[in-house]
């Protein structure tokens, strides 16, 4: 009869002694494979966040610049009673109408420049941004040398504000 002495072990049968596990089948179980999936799917979309193509950022950040410059224009337009209207010049684009150091007059990345500006369809050189609340309705489309083929719309239709779409 076994004894509680110490060094003898109680005798079991062979399909009780677990040595205080539970018997299982070698293996991961499936709530272990679906937690090592879920680190393996967040690791990717961070490297493919990281990855992103900076140019294509670049044109979108400068696109949203313009028309909040854009929009800032027309404001103070409604707000003074002076027409205010955007041009191209050689080292970027001025607001004629406002004061020299009031709003920024360069592109922030260089390679941006202006496809093609029309004020109600025709080809205009100047974007007409105030003081009358309604506008014409104007689209300029940017571009970047760096994407090729690539290019983005901030336009109006004269009543809401300047948005970004594609052309």
């Amino acid at each position: 009869m076994p004894t509680s002495a110490a060094g003898n072990r109680r005798l079991l049968p062979p399909f009780i002694r677990t040595r205080g596990r539970a018997a299982r089948a070698a293996g991961f179980t499936l709530v272990e494979l679906l937690v090592v999936m879920a680190i393996i799917g967040l690791a990717m979309a961070g490297v493919a966040f990281a990855m992103r193509d900076t140019s294509h950022a670049v044109l979108d950040r400068e696109a949203e610049r313009l028309a909040a410059l854009f929009e800032a224009a027309r404001a103070t337009s409604r707000a003074s009673g002076v027409p205010v209207r955007w041009r191209l010049t050689e080292q970027g684009f001025v607001f004629d109408g406002t004061d020299e150091n009031a709003l920024p007059t360069q592109w922030m990345s260089s390679g941006i420049r202006v496809q093609t500006m029309t004020v109600n369809g025709l080809r205009a050189n100047a974007i007409q941004l105030g003081p009358e609340p309604i506008i014409a309705a104007q689209q300029v489309v940017l571009a970047s040398d760096n994407v090729p083929g690539k290019s983005l719309l901030v336009a109006t239709d004269g009543l809401r504000p300047f948005s970004i779409s594609t052309p």
